[in-house]
């Protein structure tokens, strides 16, 4: 890899990580625009924990409440503050690690197709756009049932397959529970780090297995960038939320399966 395509995929990773427009589809169809290779497991495990610092950072003063509200509730055997979000976003992240588990070679092969990702690409977008339209904002996280956090989970298993968007999906099912903007954006953060530590343990466990040689300079220039970008992309993001919605979104996704259709398909 060069400097240029580690910083191009670094920022790449770092806005569509969290953006619902899906991170696995960029990330694909870049390499195969430019021409350049693949960028191997070490360049993907800097960029999953680039990422997972920038959220866990952002949200660090939520995380240190739930998790401390959260074994305080197995001391005590009872309820403990926001001890629910914390078992919420536990459980929220089980259907999805069974998934990965069982279907990752599926994922890894056949599921990259351009047909697939264009298709999934226009197809959860318009479920973005119609879930935000039709959405009316009345319901905060601690109203959240463990209904709501079983059809969130089971969603978010579907963002194993590329074009799909793991951000997404979490916030088209958390608006058509009727989650305000803020709530199913907050939601589909929390969820985003266990799932995320997974993934960056999972390319721990394939980078050792492997004879691959580390380059470290790049490595950490792709962590970092990716940390700067995701931090920016969260910041900016919730700030803009209930200002514009998820229509530019919706709009992108849109644009982006069109490109891809005519590009790469007809």
């Amino acid at each position: 890899m060069t400097i240029l395509q580690t910083l191009v995929l670094g920022i790449l990773q770092g806005i569509t990580e969290f953006l619902p427009i899906s991170s696995s589809a960029h990330l694909i169809l870049v390499p195969l625009v430019t021409g350049w290779p693949d960028q191997g497991v070490a360049f993907d495990l800097a960029v999953h924990v680039g990422t997972l610092l920038a959220v866990v950072l952002y949200f660090r003063k939520d995380l240190l409440a739930i998790t401390r509200d959260g074994t305080l509730s197995i001391i005590q055997r009872r309820q403990v503050g926001q001890s629910r979000l914390a078992w919420a976003v536990l459980l929220g992240t089980i259907p999805t690690g069974l998934a990965g588990l069982l279907l990752m070679d599926l994922v890894e092969t056949s599921l990259r197709s351009m047909a697939i990702i264009a298709a999934t690409t226009v197809i959860f977008g318009l479920l973005l756009g119609l879930a935000d339209m039709t959405n009316r904002g009345t319901r905060e996280l601690d109203q959240l049932t463990w209904r709501d956090v079983a059809i969130i989970g089971l969603a978010q298993a579907l963002a194993l397959i590329p074009g799909t968007s793991r951000s997404g999906i979490t916030l088209t099912m958390g608006l058509f529970l009727g989650l305000t903007r803020q709530a199913a954006a907050r939601f589909s953060f929390l969820l985003a780090i266990p799932i995320t530590a997974l993934a960056s343990a999972a390319k721990i466990t394939e980078l050792a297995q492997s004879d691959l040689v580390v380059n470290w300079m790049l490595f950490l220039l792709g962590g970092a960038t990716a940390f700067i970008t995701a931090i920016l992309a969260i910041h900016y993001f919730l700030q803009l939320l209930n200002r514009f919605g998820m229509m530019p979104y919706v709009i992108y996704r849109l644009v982006l399966g069109a490109v891809i259709y005519f590009v790469f398909l007809h």
